[in-house]
């Protein structure tokens, strides 16, 4: 049991969220790393969303609710750390969710869809019985895309993504929005929005902010939309590192 006073606690409860996801079979061994990784570049923001990013969210939000068909890619870490979060920026902007594993096994993905289901997902896709298209420049199964989902789609969210995947994603032509703690990231830079911030609280902070603008008219959020500069809005980002201001 993990005090509420320790002044680690926030940050403890994610990590043991992300061990019991390896533990219960859903989470490769390596996604403990990659959480590893991303704690570290969280520090350096100093654990908050800072402006650079909050600017990037409502770009993306803005993106979302422009397109014909969102997608929401989820893998083991997502599900781990904002499987509630995800669903319901999903229902807040009218988006698909689909499974997308870097080392996929049936039995990883199957306990995926089930834990989406008792969370009162449902509809989840890239399941084992999905329809999936393989694209052919990445000979992995990480290169899937269900034919109902992120293969017709125009706006994918690919939360913790790696570069690989989204470069092929963007080729594709669809526009890519990231949620990478790191913003040298080939991920970040090949995305058209890059969220530098945590999912835990860049996926609440989407849902918010969907509500508040879905209502909008289009032309409010292609105006966000056209005045967001990704590769400026990265720069801002690495100005926020703390470890810049020592």
């Amino acid at each position: 049991m993990i005090p509420k006073n320790h002044p680690r606690y926030e940050s403890l409860i994610l990590r043991d969220k992300v061990k019991n996801a390896f533990i219960e079979g859903y989470l490769a061994d390596t996604g403990m790393i990659a959480h590893g990784r991303g704690e570290t570049f969280d520090y350096l923001i100093g654990e908050e969303t800072v402006d650079s990013a909050y600017k990037a969210i409502e770009a993306a939000v803005a993106l979302i609710l422009l397109a014909d068909n969102s997608v929401l890619s989820v893998n083991g870490n997502v599900t781990a750390l904002a499987i509630d979060e995800i669903i319901e920026l999903a229902r807040e902007t009218d988006s698909q969710i689909e499974i997308n594993l870097f080392y996929r096994t049936e039995k990883r993905v199957d306990k995926i869809a089930e834990l989406f289901k008792d969370h009162g997902y449902d509809n989840i896709l890239g399941t084992n019985d999905d329809d999936l298209y393989y694209f052919d420049k990445i000979n992995n199964p990480r290169a899937t895309a269900s034919l109902r989902g992120i293969y017709i789609a125009d706006v994918i969210l690919v939360p913790l993504e790696d570069g690989d995947r989204a470069e092929l994603l963007k080729n594709a032509g669809k526009k890519i929005i990231c949620i990478d703690l790191n913003p040298l990231s080939r991920t970040s830079e090949m995305s058209d929005i890059s969220i530098v911030d945590n999912v835990v609280r860049a996926i609440p902070l989407m849902s918010k902010i969907a509500h508040e603008y879905k209502n909008k008219d289009k032309r409010f959020l292609e105006n966000i939309v056209e005045n967001f500069n990704n590769e400026e809005n990265l720069k801002k980002s690495l100005n926020s590192f703390k470890i810049q201001k020592l």
